[in-house]
C-alpha cells in the first residue's frame, strides 16, 4: 500500500523534519515498502555555475530516496532509521529547470545492512542520474533495536 504524503509535516514525512530538506525544498511524493519517490522543483539554489542542477543536489535526492525506501514502516509501527555506508552516483544528463523526480527501490540485504538503488529523471522523464548505496539500520530513539525491525536485535 502506497502512502500519499501530505505536504509538509514531520509526522507524515520523515524527511520533512530536517533543515536540509527545507533548504533544498524536496518532498516525498510516494512511500511504501521497498519504494520511495522524491520530487524537487528546481530553482536558482539548485544550480551550479553552468546553470544546471548541481551534482550534490542530485546525489542528495538519490541518498534520501534510497534511505526512505529502506526504512518504510507500516502505520503505527516504530519508525525505522538508517545511515548511509556507501553511495555511488553516476550523472547521465542535465536539468536546468522544472521538476526532477528520484525513484528508489530496496534491492536486498539482511537484518542490519541493506542495498538500494535510485534513478533521477527530469520533467520530461529523461534519465539524468542514478545511484546505489548500502545502508545500515540504526536504533530508533529510545530503543536498542539496531536492526530496525522491532525485534530489539543489535
Amino acid at each position: 500500500m502506497t502512502q500519499q504524503i501530505p505536504e509538509p509535516g514531520p509526522a507524515e514525512d520523515p524527511a520533512a523534519a530536517t533543515g536540509f530538506r527545507r533548504l533544498l525544498g524536496y518532498r516525498t511524493a510516494e512511500w511504501r515498502e521497498g519504494h520511495a519517490v522524491l520530487e524537487m522543483d528546481l530553482d536558482e539554489r539548485h544550480m551550479n555555475r553552468a546553470g544546471v542542477l548541481h551534482g550534490g543536489a542530485l546525489a542528495t535526492l538519490i541518498d534520501t530516496a534510497c534511505g526512505l525506501a529502506a526504512t518504510w514502516a507500516p502505520e503505527g509501527a516504530p519508525p525505522r532509521l538508517c545511515v548511509t555506508l556507501s553511495l555511488a552516483v553516476s550523472f547521465a544528463g542535465q536539468a536546468a529547470g522544472g521538476r526532477v523526480r528520484a525513484t528508489a527501490r530496496l534491492r536486498g540485504g539482511g537484518r542490519r545492512i541493506v542495498f538500494c538503488s535510485a534513478e533521477v529523471t527530469d520533467a520530461a522523464g529523461r534519465l539524468i542520474g542514478m545511484g546505489e548505496g548500502s545502508f545500515r539500520y540504526r536504533a530508533s530513539p529510545g530503543t536498542e533495536d539496531t536492526a530496525g525491525d522491532g525485534t530489539g536485535a543489535r
